[in-house]
């Protein structure tokens, strides 16, 4: 085995991890993917992303953390390499990625769908063609179920708070990459028929049937977006430097903290506003970010 195909494994195994959510058959059918994804991400020209995953339940329904985070880092550091990148949102979600990117860094474009109308959609796909978008990529963002609805993991209809960004997705032949955690994301359509359904609580209600070119099956679907950077500076030795700002411990926290503290963002597991992810500290992530640094840019990351 190669010394660079070791280091790609290394990045899969510590993001793509089942944290509970019985998806290790999912992130088994998708091996190896998340190298395709990023050798995919290191030709392109431009790239668009879709995130944003509304969370209605508790007493302060909003945005969650997971998806504007990964997405924000993600984007800003393909940004400060030179690529040119926009960030589709629907209205209920934007605050949380406008935070989002401020403390990533900022450099992109933010395209916003308002809920019910179905026509933005069509003139944001419009832009994203005349900008030149050759990749999109799906980062926690709720796909349609088998009966064309979003569900989230609970199985409950959250299309009245889902604007259908997957219709931007499929809108074009560019290529498509998914990132997702539980099933229910865009992109999980790309995985055997049946697998979700019958391996996933609640699979057979909230199976995202929207496919992909590549698939990324994380633990959390912002520890993908990070091992996406982390891989495309395995590959891309010239924009390493410049990507390894983006991926510390430190940033990914303080934009994790900017969607709490200035767009109200809520953790999606626990339903509470505060600057947690998918039920887990600052101190988890800073250890997925920290593992990264070190299989991707060594000892001498710093």
């Amino acid at each position: 085995m190669s010394q660079r195909k070791s280091k790609f494994d290394a990045i899969e195994a510590v993001v793509c991890r089942d944290v509970g959510r019985k998806t290790q058959a999912l992130i088994d059918a998708s091996r190896g993917e998340l190298e395709e994804a990023a050798r995919a991400l290191s030709t392109a020209k431009s790239v668009g992303l879709i995130t944003g995953f509304y969370v209605p339940r508790g007493d302060t329904p909003a945005a969650e953390t997971d998806g504007p985070v990964g997405t924000a880092l993600l984007a800003a550091a393909l940004a400060a390499c030179g690529v040119p990148v926009r960030i589709a949102v629907d209205a209920p979600c934007e605050a949380a990625v406008r935070a989002a990117l401020s403390a990533a860094g900022g450099g992109v474009a933010v395209d916003v769908v308002a809920l019910g109308d179905r026509a933005a959609i069509g003139r944001v796909a419009e832009s994203w063609r005349a900008a030149g978008v050759t990749h999109a990529v799906a980062i926690e963002r709720c796909g349609p179920s088998p009966d064309g609805r979003p569900r989230n993991m609970r199985g409950a209809d959250v299309s009245e708070w889902t604007a259908p960004l997957d219709e931007l997705f499929v809108a074009h032949p560019w290529v498509r990459i998914g990132v997702g955690d539980g099933g229910n994301e865009i992109g999980m359509g790309r995985l055997p028929a049946g697998l979700i359904a019958r391996t996933v609580p609640n699979g057979e209600q909230i199976a995202c049937v929207t496919g992909c070119d590549h698939l990324v099956v994380a633990g959390v679907s912002n520890w993908g977006a990070c091992g996406l950077i982390a891989a495309l500076a395995v590959l891309r030795t010239d924009w390493a430097p410049t990507l390894g700002r983006f991926l510390t411990a430190e940033r990914d926290a303080e934009v994790t903290r900017a969607t709490v503290e200035q767009a109200g963002a809520i953790d999606g597991v626990t339903a509470r506003r505060e600057a947690t992810v998918d039920g887990f500290g600052p101190e988890v992530h800073a250890a997925v970010v920290d593992d990264l640094r070190r299989i991707a840019w060594g000892k001498s990351a710093d």
